[in-house]
This record gives C-alpha cells, structure tokens and sequence, in this order.
C-alpha cells in the first residue's frame, strides 16, 4: 500500500510539473508579444548611430569588429546580468518598475512624506514579503539616516520621480525613431531622398499608432506574439547567413580585446559615438517594468532561449556583413538583408514597430497611473475596459500629449541619429535610477551588506556613466530634448505632490476634535433628513473641516453619515476582502461611520464594482461584528475601532439582497424571510427622484441592489433598530459631499512656494474632477467650497 501510494504522489507531482512547464512556456510566448518588441528593433538602428559623424565614412575591419565587441559586452553586462538574472529579482509582490522599487523601499523604511501611514495598513497579507523582512534584524545605518532626515526622503522622491519623467520621454521618443528607422527601407527601395516626403509618412505613421491606441488592441492582441516572433527568426537567419556568406571570422570580436582596438582606430569620436552602442539595450527595462504582467520564470524563459541568441547574431550578422561592406555603414541593417527578403522584412519590421509602440505606451500610461496614486500626477481619467488588453490602462489625455510630442520630435529634428541621442538619454537615466534604487533595495530590502550595495551601484553605475559621459557631447543635437520634457514633467510632478502634502497637513490641522461632536448631541444639532451621505474627505482620521462648513451653510444633513477616505497603500493590489476598513465616529446613537478605501498603486477603479452596495454591506457587518465582540482586524484609531469586516465568516449574510428591476416607488415587496423597511420619502420626492434617475445615464448603467433586514431575534434591540435605519437611509438614496477647495498661498510665503501653490492650484482647476476619478454621479454630487492658505 505504501510503494502504491509513493506512486499516485509521484505521478502526480510529474503532472502537476508538467501544467507548470506548460504555463511557464504559454507565459513566455505571450511575453514575446508585450515585452521584447522595442529590445527586438534595436538592431535597425544601432550600427548606423554608432558609425554617425565623422565615423560615417569609416574605412577599418578593427572599427567594425570593435563596434560588434561593445555591443555584445554591453548587451551581455546590462540586459543580461543586470536586469534577467539580478533586477527580476528585485520585484514587489511580482510587480517591477521604478514605482515598485519606491513602495519596496517604503514599506521597509519611513521614506514616504504623505503622512497618512496607519498601523493596520502593515496588517495587509500583500504589505510584507514572505523571507524579504526580518524584524529581528537590526535596521541599518542607511536606513537611519534618511528617516532621520527630511532632505534625503525628498531627494529620494526626486530620484524616482526623475526616473519617471524619462519613461513618459521614452514613451513619445520610442514610436517616432521605431518609425523613422523602418521607412529608412523606403530611401533605399523606392529611391525617396526628400527629408519632407519622409517626415510625413512617419507622421502620418506615428497618426495612426496613437489612434489605435484610443481605439484599443483587445481584438488584434493575439497577433502580436507572432508578428515580434517572425521577425526575431527573421533576424536569427539574416544573421547567420551573413555571417557565413561575408566573414566568418567575426566570432573572434566576442574578445574584449577588440574594444581597445576600437578606441585605437576612432580615438575621441569613437567616444563621441559611444552613446550609440548603448541603444542596444534600449527597450530591457520593459522585462522589469511589465514583470507583474507574466512573472520571472516567463520573462527569463523568454529572453534567455529565444531573443538574446536572437539579437547576438543579428548583431554579428551585420558586422560581418559591414567589414566587407564599409560603404554600406549608413544603411547597414537594410543593406544587409538579401535582396529577395528586402519587401517581407520591411513589412514585419513595420508590423513590428507597432506592436512595439503599443507596449511602451502602455507601460507609459502604467507609470503615470503609479504616479498618481503616490499624488505625484495631477487628476487624469483611466480607462480600464474590454477595449485594451487585460490588466492594461489607456489614458487619454496621455495619449494624445505623447503623439504631440512625439510628431513634433519627428519633425523639429528631422534626423534619425539626432532622435536616437534624444532616446539615448532618455533611456539611460531610466537604467541609472534603477541602479541606485535596487542598491538602495539591496542593503534595506534584502539586508545585504552595504559593501555589496555599493559593489552594485558601483559596478553599473560606473558603465552606465561612461555611456552618459558620451552622451553629454549630443545635448545640442537632440539630446536637449528629453532634458527639457524632463524638467516639465518633473515640475507639474512634484508641485502635485508638494501642494497635495501641504493640503493634507492644511486638513489635519484644522480637523474638527470629537470633543465638538460630542456637545452637539445625536441629531449634531441638526435636521436629520432621510439618505445616507458620504463625505469624501483625504484624512485617515478626524472629522474634515469641510463638514462643520455644510453645516454653517445649510443646518440639515443625512440621516446616517459616512466619512470616506480613498487613499493608496504601498503595495501593488489590496485583496477585495481586505480593502474596506470600517469604523464608527462617536457613539451609536450618533450614526456616523468611517470607511477607509485602501487601493494599491496597480490598482484600477472598476465601473462593475458597485461602492454604495459594498459600503451598505460592509457596515452592517461592523455593526454586528461590534454588537458581538469580536475583533477581526482592527487599528485603534482615535475615533474609535475600525475593522477589516470581509475577513469575517459571516460577511454578506447580515442583509437580504435582490436585484430589482427599476426604480422602486414603494417598500412594501419584501422578500421571505426578511422585515420590511419603509421608506421614509414622499411620494413627491420619489418621483422626482425616479424622473432624475431615468434621464441620467450613469445610474440606468448600475445595477440596482435592494437591501432587506433579516427576520431573526437580535440579542441587543438597539442593533436591530441602527440596521433598519441603515437599510432606510439606502433605500431613501444616497448623496456624495467633496469639498471643491480653493488653494491659496500665504501672504508672506516666499516667491518659490507661492509660484509651487499657485501652480497646483492651476493645476487643480484644470485636471479631472475628484467626481470623475472616484466614479461619483453627478446627480447625486454636491460641492462644499473651501479655501486653504497653506
């Protein structure tokens, strides 16, 4: 019985392998489609920006076969040891990416500045890695030292924010020189020597990649694995044809010995040029940036077996095919496919050139989404539908101010090369903050020595410096570029995040204390009407000055009042079940509740998920879970005890629900087993609400839940009578409070933070409104103004 037993376990373990293997090799297809394709263009323009120049006439087999050197070591150093064995490492519950690495190092570390930190929020099952934090340890010196100081949390900040900008630069740079590089085919072919003929098919190119990203890629996505795999086969034969047919002796550049050589022959231009060789990896930090999209095992699977073999020969195909062909360096990659392949490659590269657009400005509108959840990017619309690819945000006004930029780079510089310096730096100072955050990681994350953060950051830092070095000589002819959208975007970026912080502060300065709430009794002191408000507030705790100011304007509010606070933990997603944390304000008899939305930075508000449904939900089960005496998870707020209810067994049989078919005029229809609640509205009210309901579009879209108290003894009456009056409040309707602020600066605040708050304010006044992130009705929306002089 034992030997048959050892048999079933192990056979089926080698099944359970084997739909691992499966997933792991289906993952790494699909990755082909998502990640690889801007690393797989490379090779069209490489060769022709390194030999730009003075080097465009180069007459030397040692130029050639040291260029091919520098390439290998360089591809090989970065893309290989750099980010497929070591940085895919570094990820955060899976996700990677500069803002990956910033919320590692913040749930490690007191580096974030907003200060709406809870200590429940440490309690999530996402906050802390399994084997990446040992709280025995003691913490290190690093770690002291930026929390100890306000200067190196914000230069930090600054680093990632940087990083950022440059992926947005990489995001309009990547589609025009993709573009241009492909229907460098044309000049050869069709004979076209007109810059102006060129400039305008790109645009009309670059036109209608933007387009489709408006109209999304959900239908032709199975296409793109494909497409980015014939052309890597196309590369892989091209290239071991030229190497066979021109000079085999290339293989004898993989010696580093060749990159002296190289130096030798170009001297100071060779340098010069140097920025050139470095657009080879161009397109690796996608395997990191995209990692949550299929895991490490696919994305290593991927790039190992398929698209660095692929590239290497690609590479040594052309070099072989250059040392016998000097004149044919400014048309390398063209020049070198076969005559009777030149139509097929052009059309995939093109098809290639799409896809691969489609995937950087994906990541692109990812970062600005990460962005905005840390409040570092003003308020823009996420689109998150069947239309676009699963797990992908399309942000319109991203869209179209990247195909701006990137049609006017096409046309302002007009050259491929001058373009390539503008990708190349831009794409450089990417790789240089991952550098400095992964050493950062290294030492606070993994607790590694400090000596071995410093050998890493040390290491590539050093190389990724040298190719900087020879980029600084390309700042006038185009490298100009990504430093001045840099510096726009690093502006808006951090004015957000400066005047966020300093409202935030306004806010929790000016709370009301629960000391006033409680001389004003049950009824506040008030008419207590029929509904519910929510009164959406970004303070984690305390009572928003935004209410006693509704109050002094109009003396009447909700029956039941729940303060929400929508607000981003560190982490990548926040399990459903644990997002809701719920709590009271005052006594019982009071009415008031707390909600705190907790979303992760990757996570995307879904038009599906109804928030009043859940909320009703999540609060009768507070109520219950009170009454009895239990826990769960709570943080001891200030205003009381707030608890995480959906972990508990019992969630969602407190109340009866059932979906009705249209507005309900009456309350009398109840359903077995439940208590009917009467509604407390008039029959006046209930048409107007049902004639308002009908014409808005946004709530006939909803679904309408219809909530009903269970017919059971409650031990406590008084449970029984705050649910009914829950019930009551949802069924009367309910309304959303935001504040509309006006921000001020101080009279006598200098002139750099009076041009900063005036800036967000401006900002503020022309973003989207808070009602159109949250998903709030304008029908059932109501505005408090308030001023802040901060």
């Amino acid at each position: 019985m034992s030997s048959d037993t050892g048999r079933e376990r192990s056979a089926s373990n080698l099944v359970e392998r084997k739909f691992q293997c499966k997933a792991v090799l289906f993952l790494a297809y699909q990755s082909l489609g998502f990640l690889f394709g801007d690393l797989s263009l490379s090779p069209l323009y490489v060769y022709q920006s390194i030999f730009s120049g003075r080097l465009k006439h180069v007459q030397n087999e040692d130029a050639i076969f040291g260029a091919f050197s520098l390439i290998f070591w360089t591809f090989s150093l970065i893309s290989f040891l750099k980010y497929a064995v070591l940085i895919l490492s570094a990820d955060d519950n899976g996700e990677g990416g500069i803002v990956a690495l910033y919320s590692h190092l913040c749930r490690n570390a007191k580096f974030c500045l907003l200060p709406n930190h809870q200590v429940s929020d440490e309690e999530l099952s996402t906050y802390h890695e399994p084997g990446c934090l040992n709280r025995n340890l003691p913490p290190s010196s690093l770690k002291k030292f930026i929390e100890k100081h306000k200067s190196t949390k914000t230069a930090l900040l600054i680093l990632v924010l940087l990083g950022a900008c440059m992926v947005i630069c990489v995001g309009a740079l990547m589609p025009a020189i993709s573009v241009l590089s492909s229907i460098e085919g044309l000049r050869i072919e069709a004979k076209i020597t007109n810059n102006s003929m060129v400039s305008l098919i790109s645009c009309v190119l670059l036109i209608g990649l933007f387009v489709l990203q408006h109209r999304g890629s959900h239908k032709v996505a199975f296409m793109f694995p494909p497409i980015i795999i014939i052309w890597l086969l196309s590369m892989f034969l091209i290239g071991i044809y030229n190497v066979i047919k021109w000079n085999p002796r290339i293989y004898q550049a993989l010696s580093p010995y060749y990159i002296y050589k190289f130096f030798s022959v170009t001297g100071r231009d060779g340098w010069a040029n140097l920025g050139g060789v470095f657009l080879c990896v161009t397109g690796t930090e996608a395997m990191f940036a995209d990692l949550g999209y299929y895991g490490q095992p696919p994305v290593r699977v991927a790039f190992y077996c398929i698209i660095y073999p692929c590239l290497v020969l690609q590479y040594m195909g052309q070099a072989a095919f250059l040392s016998k062909n000097l004149s044919a360096v400014p048309i390398s990659f063209y020049a070198s496919i076969p005559d009777f392949l030149f139509w097929p490659v052009f059309v995939v590269a093109a098809l290639t050139v799409i896809v691969a657009s489609q995937a950087v400005i994906s990541t692109t509108f990812s970062i600005v989404q990460q962005c905005h959840a840390f409040e570092c990017f003003p308020r823009v619309k996420a689109v998150h539908s069947r239309r676009w690819i699963r797990g992908q945000t399309y942000i319109p006004e991203i869209n179209w101010i990247l195909m701006i930029i990137s049609l006017a780079v096409t046309v302002g510089l007009g050259d491929m090369n001058h373009t390539g310096y503008a990708y190349g730096i831009a794409y450089l100072i990417v790789v240089f903050v991952i550098t400095l955050l992964t050493s950062l990681a290294i030492n606070l994350v993994w607790h590694q020595s400090l000596v071995v953060a410093l050998a890493f950051a040390l290491f590539f830092g050093l190389i990724e410096l040298l190719f900087l070095s020879s980029y600084c000589m390309k700042i006038p002819k185009g490298g100009w570029v990504p430093l001045l959208l840099s510096a726009v975007f690093m502006v808006v970026m951090y004015v957000w995040h400066y005047g966020s912080r300093k409202k935030y502060l306004f806010d929790m300065h000016n709370k009301v204390s629960m000391r006033w709430i409680l001389t004003l009794g049950p009824s506040l002191g008030i008419v207590r009407v029929p509904g519910m408000g929510l009164i959406y507030t970004e303070l984690a705790t305390g009572v928003p000055a935004s209410f006693t100011h509704f109050l002094t304007n109009l003396p009447a509010f909700y029956q039941v009042v729940v303060f929400v606070c929508v607000k981003t933990v560190p982490v990548p997603c926040v399990p459903h079940e644990e997002r809701y944390l719920i709590g009271r304000i005052g006594p019982k008899s009071y009415r008031l509740y707390r909600c705190i939305v907790r979303n992760g930075y990757k996570d995307v508000y879904s038009h599906e998920n109804d928030f009043e449904n859940d909320l009703v939900m999540s609060i009768a089960e507070f109520i219950q879970l009170e009454a009895e005496g239990c826990s769960g998870n709570v943080d001891g707020s200030v205003d009381g005890r707030m608890a995480v209810v959906r972990t508990s067994g019992k969630f969602g049989t407190r109340l009866l629900m059932s979906e009705s078919a249209g507005v309900e005029e009456s309350s009398s229809v109840n359903l077995p087993g439940a208590l009917t609640v009467t509604s407390s509205k008039s029959p006046t009210l209930k048409k107007l609400q049902a004639m308002y309901e009908q014409e808005s579009p946004e709530l006939n879209s909803r679904r309408r839940i219809r909530f009903e108290l269970l017919n059971i003894i409650y031990k406590d009456p008084r449970v029984k009578e705050e649910l009914m009056e829950l019930v009551e409040a949802k069924r009367a309707g309910a309304a959303y409070v935001i504040g509309h602020s006006h921000v001020k600066a101080k009279w006598n605040s200098s002139f750099a933070k009076r041009f900063a708050v005036n800036l967000y304010s401006f900002l503020r006044k022309n973003c989207r409104s808070p009602a159109v992130g949250l998903n709030i009705p304008q029908i059932c929306l109501i505005k408090v103004g308030m001023n802040y002089h901060v």
